[in-house]
């Protein structure tokens, strides 16, 4: 025997409505079955990965479909500069730094860091079709991205093959940054102005000559390096 819910009339086991006052016969159990149930998946599916190749092909055919619209434009429409050579150049400089990252992740570092320095290259002797002349390219810029490409190597085989740690990483770093200011300055010097001079660099080395005295001394001592790490829990 059932009842209205609404108006508490008995109802018949075959009917579906409420005769007086057509409320649809709700049945419990079924109440309670549809409490019950979940919008929301019971059963966990882990996500596909997005494959590294799939990205790599991906990026590779943006910037590619970049590079040619861009050249197209600036040969049928806009002519009035080869202004699209800094946008393919871009493209290029993009794709090599992100090779090692989502194309070619086997890619040794040494050989990463050289090709990133090479499309810097080529990026910038692009630019000389931009400007009025390339002595700027050929009297500056490749010696300094060759100077920051061997540095940077230097710095990397540093990271690898020498003692590891926060104390050394910081030493080799330091050190790396007074390198990198005393060579900017004085190729700029030498290259432009054609006299070799320190002026802000000094300062900047000097700053790290002292850094790097303390960071040798503390990684001497044995004691001191101890009381360093505990006070600066690493």
């Amino acid at each position: 025997m059932s009842y209205c819910v609404n108006c508490g009339v008995e109802l018949d086991a075959t009917l579906k409505d409420c005769p007086l006052c057509n409320t649809p016969v709700i049945n419990p159990s079924q109440l309670k079955e549809a409490q019950k149930r979940t919008p929301f998946p019971v059963e966990k599916v882990p996500v596909e990965m997005i494959k590294r190749k799939d990205m790599g092909l991906l990026v590779s055919i943006v910037l590619v479909a970049i590079a040619v619209t861009c050249g197209g434009l600036n040969l049928l429409v806009f002519k009035e500069n080869y202004w699209s050579l800094a946008i393919i150049g871009a493209c290029l400089l993009l794709w090599v730094i992100l090779l090692p990252e989502i194309i070619y992740h086997k890619l040794n570092v040494y050989m990463a860091v050289f090709l990133d320095g090479v499309a810097v290259i080529v990026y910038l002797y692009l630019l000389t079709w931009l400007t009025e002349s390339n002595d700027w390219f050929y009297g500056v810029a490749v010696e300094i991205v060759l100077f920051i490409t061997v540095l940077l190597e230097i710095y990397i085989f540093c990271l690898k093959v020498l003692p590891k740690s926060i104390l050394t990483y910081a030493l080799y770093t330091v050190t790396g940054l007074g390198i990198l200011c005393v060579g900017l300055e004085l190729l700029i010097d030498k290259l432009v102005m054609a006299e070799i001079s320190m002026d802000w660099s000094a300062i900047i080395a000097t700053i790290c000559i002292v850094i790097d005295v303390a960071l040798i001394c503390v990684l001497s001592m044995r004691r001191l390096r101890n009381a360093v790490r505990r006070r600066l829990h690493f």
